[in-house]
Order: C-alpha cells, then structure tokens, then sequence
C-alpha cells in the first residue's frame, strides 16, 4: 500500500493480501520497512537496513547540508552509492537530497534482498520497490478524501522491479510546500520517484494545480507515471493504469 510518507500508525499495512509471499517487519530507529518476500530474509534484511542507514548517519556527519538542504546538491564522486542516487535523483527533481532518502532506503534494500528471493515488495514510509512475477495492485491511501482505498494501480510483472513513491501535503510529518491528498509516482528508480512525487506535491495547492502538476512530473526523464489526489478530485498521466 502507499500513502503519504511517515504516517506513524502504519495501520494500511493490514490491507495487504499477498497470500503466496511472507510478511516481514524491520524497525531501526525511525526507519520501519515492511517486507514480503518468498521466504524468510528478515535477518539478510536487517543488515542491509543497518548498512545504508549508517552510510547516510555517517554522510550527513561530514556534510551536515546533505540533510536540511532544500535545493539539489553537487555529485559527490567519494560518497556511498546510495548518497550518489539521492543526490542523482533529487537534481533531476529539482529537491534536496533527503526528499530520495525513503525510495533510496527501499531500492537499495530491495535489491539486495533478490539475490534471496526472486519477488521482493519493500515498503518504506509508503515509498514501495517492487519485483513481481504476478500481476498486483497497490491501493492508495489518501488521508480523508473519499478516494482512499478506491483507486487501485495495477502493476505488471513485465515492468517491475519498480519504484511506487508518495508524498503529500496533508498526512504524515514530511516537509511539504503542497496540499495534495497524495502525488504518486511511478519509476524505474525509486529513489527517483520519490524526489518527483516531493516535488510534484510541492506545486500541488489547488485543484487548478492538477494538470500543471501532472505535467511537471511526467515531462522528467524516467517517470513512468503519475497520479495526484486533491480532496475528491484526482488526475492520472503516463503510462499508470488505475483500477
């Protein structure tokens, strides 16, 4: 499921149905993954969470902007892999670099976890990675407007691994300039979807924002498709297919 970032219940996560994957838990610190996977990967997972968790604690040390920056950084060619995808990512976006940081989390675990299991969904914050060998939906959660759990994106197994990233303006603690309901976006990177949907709910205000804000996300290299809930409005571009 997916849903504005950092909405602390969590309490979507019980609307799940993947009766042929297992159901996994991870908390460390304020990071909470969910994680289903063809067999048990909870202890594989964990040091990957620990991993990528301490190379961002420890980037952020030497570089304290890394994390209250606002606007894209410079490419740092000695950072961590996963430093040089949100800084990648949050450019083309047009973003700070933290505005990645769940989809990166999510990605770079995900990955990691397949050489274990050949289908992996990872859902961090309602930033999600997908690998499926079975078509799946993914509902979307949209706090009070009367869409929630009744739009549905279908995802094929032909495109995934994928990335299915949220944000909004009106759940959660995660910094927004907007007041869309819920600006999904669907990539290839996931890292990179979640800097798209930061920035696309940032220009989301009003319902007059909605085609604008569509247009803005899919004209980025490498968004497949968007989808953005105002209250009981909604639009949908690029190739997302809702059911």
């Amino acid at each position: 499921m997916t849903k504005g970032k950092e909405f602390q219940e969590r309490f979507y996560r019980e609307w799940s149905n993947r009766g042929d994957l297992i159901s996994q838990e991870i908390v460390l610190g304020e990071t909470d993954i969910f994680i289903a996977a063809e067999k048990d990967v909870k202890e594989d997972a964990e040091t990957l969470v620990r991993k990528y968790r301490d190379e961002i604690a420890h980037y952020i040390k030497l570089h304290p902007n890394f994390k209250t920056s606002l606007e894209p950084l410079e490419v740092d060619i000695h950072a961590p892999l996963i430093i040089k995808d949100m800084i990648h990512a949050a450019s083309i976006a047009g973003v700070g670099p933290m505005a990645s940081v769940a989809g990166a989390i999510a990605e770079f675990v995900g990955k990691g976890l397949l050489s274990y299991s050949g289908q992996i969904v990872i859902e961090n914050g309602g930033d999600i990675f997908i690998k499926s060998d079975i078509e799946r939906t993914v509902a979307v959660f949209a706090g009070s407007s009367s869409l929630t759990n009744r739009l549905h994106i279908k995802i094929r197994p032909q495109d995934t691994p994928l990335g299915i990233c949220t944000s909004s303006g009106t759940i959660g603690h995660s910094l927004s300039f907007g007041k869309a309901d819920a600006c999904v976006i669907i990539s290839k990177s996931t890292s990179l979807a979640d800097a798209v949907a930061t920035a696309t709910c940032n220009r989301v205000k009003e319902k007059s924002d909605l085609r604008p804000g569509l247009e803005f996300a899919t004209s980025i290299k490498g968004v497949k498709g968007a989808l953005i809930i105002y209250k009981d409005d909604f639009g949908v571009s690029g190739d997302m297919e809702i059911c």
